[in-house]
């Protein structure tokens, strides 16, 4: 499953909707991993979508208690949105969120060795995948997000199928078509929601070699604690 992936910078959000007029104040990093700050999109008052900086993981490190092994929330299997305990709760409120990539990585062993592979639109345009999100109160009275990416089997998909060990099940996050977006997040029936948790067409996507890239410190954000 996906755990980094680079979100688009802010000069690239220039004319991307809800993200077309970021507070000056907002940083993240230049690729997310678990509890960094990143963009996301959720649904706003009125039903429109507005720009939110929240943590990668729907459980933040920082939440779980410390007599509990920590464990992993960045994606959530589709399959069981609404048992498992870290989504059940965001999956049944529909709090939907779409998060905004440049391309997400994964490894490919198809040369017999863990390669890093980028992928994304064959056009190098920005794309959006399917989440949720859920607020967390902080010790200082004020609200802080997370957000988690929602996954697919990917055994018959031409792309997402190469990556990952041959014995491994495959999975795919899900890519939300651009004129999808606005409807995913005011989505009000959970049925309805689901239906749009398919396959994105492999034709439309790329795949190419990426070199590791060290895991720099994230920057906080003055907006957002880093967890």
């Amino acid at each position: 499953m996906c755990v980094n992936y680079r979100p688009p910078t802010p000069e690239q959000f220039g004319t991307l909707g809800a993200f077309s007029d970021l507070p000056a104040d907002w940083r993240w990093p230049e690729e997310t991993w678990k509890d960094y700050a990143a963009p996301i999109l959720r649904a706003g008052p009125g039903g429109r979508p507005q720009a939110c900086l929240a943590s990668y993981g729907m459980v933040p490190r920082r939440q779980i208690p410390p007599e509990i092994k920590p464990f992993d929330t960045m994606n959530a299997r589709a399959e069981s949105l609404g048992e498992r305990r870290s989504f059940a709760p965001a999956w049944r409120r529909l709090q939907l969120c779409a998060v905004p990539m440049a391309w997400f990585y994964e490894p490919c062993y198809e040369t017999g060795r863990a390669v890093r592979h980028a992928i994304g639109m064959a056009d190098e345009s920005l794309f959006f995948v399917a989440g949720l999100w859920r607020d967390w109160p902080d010790a200082h009275g004020t609200i802080q997000s997370s957000f988690t990416q929602i996954t697919i089997n990917a055994d018959e998909h031409p792309l997402m199928r190469r990556m990952h060990k041959p014995e491994d099940e495959k999975r795919s996050l899900v890519i939300l078509p651009r004129d999808q977006v606005d409807d995913w997040l005011a989505c009000t029936d959970i049925e309805l929601a689901r239906s749009y948790l398919a396959h994105y067409p492999a034709a439309r996507m790329r795949d190419r070699p990426a070199p590791a890239a060290s895991r720099k410190a994230a920057q906080a954000s003055p907006n957002l604690e880093l967890f």
